[in-house]
């Protein structure tokens, strides 16, 4: 007798299963491989970002040493960005008249995070002279961030979105001041320290590379708010604006 029609078609069915199985076994065993070898090949990146780091540090300290001859370079590198010249409200970028320098730091073995450092000259609106942002990267995938906190003079404090100004009177502004940046969270589920990340690797990935690259672009020096009285600012951007154009065209 012949074999029965529905077995024989269980039976061709249990076998293509069968190699399905075996199919899909082998290609996890290679996709385990793959990632392995994609697992060496970033250990060997950061190998390499470790080493030219170091290399980068001297130069880049070079380079700092040479804007701080150049007047309001940060300011206007800050403003001609197209995300970052957006976070800068009119208070801001009379505060920004006095960053002399700007560093950028990663950690020894690079992955665990990295420090933006702003470094100010002595100016009437804060005592410090340096105020740095930290991430720091965990294992388990937190991280966790804090930042210096800003010692304001009297009546020139800044949070939140309110200005004080020096009679002690308070004004509401409508737009948040980029100092408040600095305010420190831990959170890495609040929306906040999504926002906080995104301008801390636009800073790192974009602004501190080539700062250049925003400083030399077109900018309008109406869109810097000078007082009254400050004459010699003004005249010195306008110099600055005038070499800007020359260099960039």
């Amino acid at each position: 007798m012949g074999v029965d029609k529905g077995k024989k078609q269980k039976l061709e069915e249990a076998d293509v299963d069968g190699e399905l199985v075996q199919s899909i076994e082998k290609l996890q065993e290679i996709q385990e491989e793959l990632e392995k070898i994609n697992e060496e090949a970033s250990e060997k990146v950061l190998e390499v970002d470790q080493k030219y780091n170091a290399i980068r540090k001297p130069v880049y300290d070079k380079r700092n040493e040479h804007i701080k001859s150049i007047p309001y370079f940060w300011l206007t590198a800050f403003t001609s960005h197209p995300a970052l010249g957006e976070l800068l409200t009119e208070k801001d970028q009379k505060i920004f008249k006095y960053l002399g320098n700007l560093e950028v730091e990663e950690s020894k073995d690079v992955k665990s995070g990295y420090s933006i450092t702003f470094n100010f000259n002595p100016n009437p609106y804060f005592e410090n002279t340096a105020l740095t942002k930290t991430f720091t990267f965990h294992e388990e995938g937190t991280t966790t961030i804090t930042a210096t906190s800003i010692q304001w003079k009297e009546g020139m404090g800044i949070s939140n979105g309110v200005v004080e100004e020096k009679n002690g009177n308070k004004r509401s502004h409508a737009e948040e001041s980029f100092f408040t940046w600095f305010n420190e969270t831990q959170d890495k589920g609040n929306i906040m320290v999504e926002i906080h990340d995104e301008v801390a690797e636009i800073i790192k990935d974009d602004l501190w590379p080539n700062p250049l690259t925003y400083f030399n672009n077109d900018a309008d020096e109406e869109d810097f708010d000078m007082d009254d009285d400050d004459e010699d600012d003004e005249v010195c951007l306008k110099n600055l604006f005038s070499i800007i154009s020359l260099i960039s065209h």
